[in-house]
């Protein structure tokens, strides 16, 4: 039978909506747009595909999706009432007062018709060109409306829509253990069941039968069951999916006492000493590149004892710098490393990143995780096989992780400022707003994406910080970082140039130190504490590794005497001026190594002790020795047998033996962000309908000022097409029989052929005059 001509069809719809709306449109359904559809009649095929309306799906929040399944209900009822009424691939129409009605007080009346504005402005429905006045009254839809929804079976409409999750926990309570455990199967797997009892002359003793008696399962068809998604929650230990209301869940709460700012600033801090100490880790100490090229648990378990962090600290840190391209996998390009296998090591870009302000090394670290598509947290699970998950596998690659991130955040943004959130509630309402990420979303996955945030600074106590706002904010596509580095600025403290020496050779330092003295400290004192305040300690080693460097006694003594808020204890003083004083008696060069002493007495110590005999060393002169070693080898087994030489060059200048660190070559490949699919901007959506304004006035009416031959009559209206200005319709066929239709304007007419640039599309195309089949004017 046919439809109803009286009812509206979704091509007709789209092309009595402006061109406004179609961009909007396109916008928002990006895949109707590619390819290019021809006209809007190809556009409406395309947006009545099951494919393209279970994409739209993904962004129906849980009234949407209860709209969809009053409609789909009444559609249903009204076909069984009129099932000659059938209208093949359209259901409906069904009324606003229909769809009111199904869902009852569960929601509200204003509620209702937003989303009926949502659904049709999507075109998932469209009026049914029945009502009577301006206002849309009844709708139509596609008959694969039904892959809009989340689940098969209509849960917000059947029997545990009311049944509150305490009832839903006893009637699991209650059951015995073979139908629990296939309840439990459902909830940890797909949802959807198959079984032959699902017929409704089934055993009615049999498991399934039970289940589907006590609202546990719904009934999808004779050989299919699903398990309500509040049932699933349930069993799963989720907050569950308040269905009783439909009313979006409030975050709400009173503002926290602490300073969220500055505490994420904190964060942000500890975040970029840690990282600066994996850089050194890895810099002194490569890490093996496993086969299937990621890096073992064994390694992580290692530079975490080494940073005395734990191993999941240390696996999001790899993460965030893989993806900022600051480690990497490849052979190392200093001497030091004298293997030629890939290592995991810094790159030649973590020297520049390290010069740069902490604000802006942590805007790379931050966006570089909020882009990043793999999941951390999971780093030390297990997979399927029962292996280990380590870092930079394929295990824990995500493509969807970057946008999952941005969702999770997302209502945070939406909070007052300092306002905390719990775990719980944020599932509750990301439920209700993507209720086809309920599994997706869950509570650990939600919870392991706040710990991370919170670990760089973008949360602290449970709510979003300044930056964490500014980050969000950022146009996807954007490179400036400018706004986001600046709101970081501000929350960081004011370095400070002063620090607290103690009589026990501690150094307290009450706040961030400016680069140069934290420098300077660095090299002297080694770190005990970090955090808002740090504790470093300075000790025998830290003098020498200060002079090797070249600074002298006074140099350091000065250190301390212009920046210590307190008076430096006379026993740090000795310390320096006793390492000083032995320090560079002995010297060693190079011959393959020289070692030098005006000290006669010394060096025949040095000769008369077991590094001399490890290293070769022989006597050329009372006050010189030689070895065939390496200078930095005699140094180490000098100084491991008690010794304090110090190295120099062949001008006999002090230098500096510190290893800068391995590095491998950083891996260009384009932009570090990763490319957004699935996105069309309103530009290229405008290009989009203009040509499909070009193809429906190509595949319009014939008008009488047409012809269908050719010759004089074609040629007289090509003529006048061009004294006149006016567009011409002309049917063409090519080389190959390929048959279309254009909308051009003539630009020319010469040696049988026709010049005209096609409208939305390309110029000085060439038509053949053999080959035109119609040409109209319009």
């Amino acid at each position: 039978m046919s439809p109803d001509p009286s009812l509206r069809t979704s091509s007709d719809e789209l092309a009595s909506r402006s061109d406004d709306q179609l961009v909007e449109l396109l916008v928002r359904r990006p895949d109707l747009a590619s390819p290019p559809p021809r006209g809007t009649g190809v556009l409406a095929q395309r947006a009545m595909s099951a494919a393209s309306i279970a994409l739209a799906g993904e962004g129906l929040d849980l009234l949407s999706v209860a709209v969809v399944e009053a409609f789909l209900d009444c559609a249903r009822l009204a076909e069984r009432e009129r099932p000659g009424d059938s209208h093949h691939d359209l259901l409906g129409p069904v009324s606003r007062d229909d769809i009111v009605s199904r869902l009852g007080r569960r929601a509200l009346r204003a509620d209702v018709d937003a989303r009926l504005t949502y659904l049709s402005e999507r075109a998932l429905i469209w009026p049914s060109g029945l009502s009577s006045g301006r206002k849309a009254t009844s709708w139509v839809a596609a008959s694969h409306l039904p892959s809009a929804l989340p689940w098969r079976a209509p849960h917000l409409l059947g029997p545990m829509a009311s049944v509150d999750s305490s009832d839903i926990a006893d009637r699991v309570a209650a059951l015995d253990e073979r139908p629990r455990e296939l309840l439990t199967t459902l909830a940890q797997g797909p949802a959807l069941g198959r079984s032959r009892d699902a017929a409704p002359d089934a055993d009615p003793s049999a498991p399934v039968p039970r289940l589907l008696a006590a609202d546990l399962l719904a009934r999808v068809d004779e050989q299919t069951v699903e398990l309500p998604p509040q049932v699933g929650q349930v069993l799963r230990g989720e907050p569950p999916l308040i269905t009783a209301t439909l009313r979006e869940p409030v975050l709400a709460g009173d503002p926290s006492r602490f300073d969220v700012d500055a505490a994420g600033a904190g964060e942000a801090l500890e975040l970029l000493r840690h990282t600066a100490d994996l850089i050194g880790a890895l810099g002194d100490a490569p890490a093996a590149v496993l086969r299937s090229g990621g890096m073992g648990v064994r390694e992580l378990r290692r530079l975490a004892k080494s940073l005395g962090v734990s191993v999941t600290r240390i696996g999001l840190l790899v993460e965030v710098l893989a993806a900022a391209r600051l480690i990497g996998a490849g052979v190392p390009e200093t001497m030091d490393a004298l293997s030629t296998d890939e290592v995991f090591a810094p790159t030649t870009a973590v020297d520049g990143w390290r010069h740069q302000d902490p604000e802006r090394r942590w805007a790379t670290m931050a966006t570089a995780w909020l882009d990043l598509p793999r999941r951390p947290w999971q780093i030390g699970e297990t997979d399927r096989d029962g292996a280990i998950i380590g870092a930079l596998v394929s295990e824990s690659f995500d493509a969807a992780a970057p946008l999952l991130r941005r969702t999770v955040l997302a209502p945070l943004t939406e909070t007052e400022r300092s306002v905390p959130v719990s775990v719980d509630d944020l599932v509750a309402l990301l439920g209700w707003r993507h209720p086809r990420q309920l599994r997706r979303l869950s509570r650990r996955v939600v919870g392991e994406t706040l710990r991370e945030a919170t670990e760089l600074g973008l949360v602290a106590h449970g709510s979003l910080t300044s930056a964490g706002r500014a980050l969000l904010e950022l146009d996807p596509d954007a490179e400036d970082s400018t706004a986001l580095v600046a709101t970081m600025a501000s929350s960081l403290p004011e370095p400070i140039d002063y620090f607290l020496v103690q009589a026990d050779f501690t150094v307290t330092v009450p706040g961030p130190l400016t680069p140069s003295l934290a420098d300077r400290l660095a090299l002297v004192a080694d770190l005990e504490s970090g955090g808002a305040a740090s504790v470093y300690r300075v000790t025998e080693d830290g003098v020498r590794r200060a002079l090797d460097s070249g600074r002298t006694a006074a140099e350091l003594s000065a250190l301390f005497t212009e920046h210590s808020k307190t008076p430096v204890p006379q026993s740090l003083t000795y310390l320096i001026d006793d390492v000083a004083r032995r320090h560079g008696s002995l010297r060693v060069g190079v011959a393959s190594s020289f070692v030098r002493c005006d000290d006669a007495a010394m060096l025949t110590e040095v000769l008369r002790s077991d590094a001399a005999a490890e290293l070769a060393l022989r006597a050329l002169a009372p006050t010189v020795a030689v070895s065939a070693a390496p200078l930095r080898e005699v140094i180490e087994r000098l100084r491991g047998a008690g010794f304090a030489p110090a190295g120099e060059d062949s001008s006999g200048t002090l230098v500096d033996l510190r290893s800068a660190g391995v590095r491998v070559p950083a891996r260009q490949s384009g932009s570090r962000r990763p490319a957004k699919r699935g996105r069309i901007g309103p530009g290229q959506a405008s290009t989009v309908v203009t040509r499909m304004r070009t193809a429906d006035r190509a595949d319009g009416p014939i008008t009488a000022q047409a012809t269908s031959g050719s010759g004089e009559t074609t040629s007289t209206l090509i003529q006048l097409a061009l004294q006149t200005g006016r567009r011409l319709r002309i049917g063409y066929v090519d080389a190959q029989g390929g048959a279309s239709r254009h909308v051009v304007k003539a630009r020319s007419l010469a040696a049988g052929q026709l010049v005209a640039d096609e409208e939305a599309g390309d110029a000085d195309v060439r038509f053949a005059l053999h080959r035109i089949t119609r040409v109209e004017l319009l």
